[in-house]
């Protein structure tokens, strides 16, 4: 009989912590006597701060809601579907979707469980979208850089600001897309009206398909009434990030939005109308995620009607002194300094680093010396972060071992030493170019990738060099 009932208990325990949703019961005097490990997860607590303590000397509730468990112990009944928002014992605050009934026998309450859903990072997600309308800080004006190949994409997104076309943004990490992206909504007739910003990549499908089109009462266990964040961004502009990592159902509901201009809330059955231009970015190139099956060659055809390429920073060197310049004059006025220039040393090893990291790594790196700099008014390469320069001088070493290699110097047929440097620099870069069309028959991503450029790069620099792809 003992090895029967310590059978069923284990079975009981397994089931009770192997449930996807969190289970919290109490007796009749309001003292916790089941508390699973999803409500553990949910709640962030241990189960030894909960269990045989009173619920409400653990959690605090809001003025205006009373604890669900508590109410089914009062009053007897039970809830479906109730959104609670409460605080578990560090302060934390919790939402959660309950299910709560109370324990009956013989018609007397003998305690309450609550079956619950946790929304927390949702409500939050929600939130943040909402104070997020508006709230857009970037302009044209804010990009800094006079490079040519900057200016050819700023002019081009100028020209994006006059019509309502859908925009994919292209571009590594730490370019700057969504300060382009900013813009575009800014120098429109829409700037009135919400930006909202999602990053594809940053939840799992389920949420993010909630997120994006709403959720309909009822749809799931714990599903509301909620608009999705196109319904969210009405009239205004919905950028999502990392596209590509949606995956390829999600891709297709996206694609359907985005063509019949109407968006259908998960468990719902009609279509609400949805005036959104959508602005899309991605890290890499489509064509590869393309070819990968990371994106749907119908969504990519739907979304570049206009698409913008954000040249990385090794492309645009000459922007670095005046990048350099914008960030020490930020970080002057937020850690209240007066920092005046970099010295020869460090910007000769900005000008030569190849920046992986781009414009967002150069503002890391500038904003980690300035926290080293005591009195002085110069940053100095000893104030540059060790990891930064540990991989400056690695490169410094390759370059000076492979220099090494070949005592005798090599010109491009191309040279002429009479033509002004830029011309040389030009010529060499087109001989470059064209040869190594001609040695991959014109293949434009073979090319790309043995020149150490994207594809969007190299046919950037075609056409500006006036190379024409057989």
């Amino acid at each position: 009989m003992t090895d029967t009932l310590s059978t069923l208990k284990h079975i009981y325990e397994t089931i009770l912590n192997k449930v996807d949703a969190g289970i919290h019961a109490v007796d009749e005097t309001g003292k916790t006597i089941i508390y699973n490990e999803k409500m553990t997860k949910m709640e962030l607590m241990d189960e030894q701060d909960v269990l045989h303590k009173n619920l409400l000397d653990v959690f605090m509730f809001k003025e205006n809601q009373q604890s669900t468990l508590v109410q089914a112990l009062q009053k007897g009944k039970e809830t479906v579907n109730v959104k609670q928002t409460y605080f578990n014992n560090q302060g934390q605050e919790i939402t959660t979707i309950n299910n709560t009934f109370p324990i009956l026998k013989d018609g007397v309450i003998q305690g309450a469980v609550e079956i619950a859903q946790d929304v927390t990072k949702l409500e939050r997600l929600i939130r943040q979208n909402i104070r997020q309308k508006g709230n857009t800080r970037f302009t044209f004006d804010s990009i800094i850089g006079n490079s040519q190949a900057v200016h050819d994409v700023i002019e081009d997104a100028k020209r994006a600001t006059r019509t309502p076309s859908y925009v994919l943004i292209i571009g590594e990490t730490g370019t700057g897309k969504e300060l382009f992206a900013q813009s575009i909504h800014n120098g429109s007739s829409r700037s009135s009206a919400p930006f909202i910003s999602q990053n594809c990549a940053a939840l799992p499908d389920n949420l993010i398909e909630s997120l994006l089109f709403g959720t309909k009462r009822g749809a799931f266990t714990g599903a509301m009434d909620n608009p999705g964040l196109f319904e969210q961004a009405q009239g205004g502009t919905l950028l999502l990030d990392e596209i590509n990592s949606l995956n390829p159902n999600l891709q297709a509901k996206l694609l359907r939005v985005l063509q019949e201009k109407t968006v259908r809330r998960i468990g719902d059955t009609v279509d609400k109308p949805v005036n959104v231009r959508v602005i899309a970015n991605m890290n890499e190139d489509p064509i590869d995620a393309i070819a990968e099956n990371r994106l749907r060659k119908d969504l990519y055809y739907r979304l570049g009607v206009v698409t913008l390429f954000i040249p990385p920073l090794r492309e645009r060197k000459e922007d670095i002194i005046e990048l350099t310049k914008f960030f020490i004059k930020k970080y002057n006025d937020l850690f209240q300094m007066n920092v005046k220039t970099v010295d020869h040393q460090v910007m000769s090893s900005f000008l030569s680093y190849d920046w992986p990291g781009n414009v967002r790594e150069l503002e890391h790196i500038i904003e980690g010396a300035m926290n080293l700099v005591m009195d002085e008014d110069v940053i100095h390469y000893s104030h540059l972060p060790f990891q930064y320069r540990t991989k400056f001088q690695l490169k410094q070493h390759e370059h000076f071992e492979n220099k090494a290699s070949s005592d005798t110097p090599s010109y491009p047929s191309s040279f002429h030493p009479s033509l002004p440097l830029k011309e040389q620099l030009l010529a060499f870069e087109a001989e470059c170019i064209k040869q190594t069309l001609e040695q991959h028959s014109h293949n434009i991503s073979k090319s790309a990738k043995i020149l150490g450029l994207t594809r969007q790069s190299l046919q950037y620099r075609m056409k500006r060099l006036n190379i024409r792809s057989k």
